[in-house]
């Protein structure tokens, strides 16, 4: 019983780690404006831009693991843009 108090005071807690949801979300707060925009203009509809931004940003979120050039993950997900809208006209 002794230890059960004297433990819980030795535990440190650790500061919140970012993880990969939250580096996901930063890159959708904050790229999803200009990749909507650019699907809208691609489009001409915005209930086809919204379907190509979703999926733009759900193939990136698997490259991201392996990424770290901010750069390089715009390009991922402007080319799948491009290429889901190739895929629908």
């Amino acid at each position: 019983m002794r230890c059960a108090a004297n433990c819980k005071n030795r535990i440190k807690k650790k500061p919140p780690m970012k993880t990969k949801h939250a580096r996901f979300d930063t890159l959708v707060a904050r790229y999803y404006p200009t990749v909507y925009s650019f699907a809208s203009r691609l489009t001409d509809d915005p209930r086809e831009a919204v379907l190509l931004t979703h999926d733009a940003f759900n193939s990136t979120r698997k490259q991201l693991r392996s990424r770290r050039d901010e750069v390089a993950l715009v390009t991922i997900l402007l080319n799948a843009v491009i290429r889901a809208g190739l895929a629908a006209a």
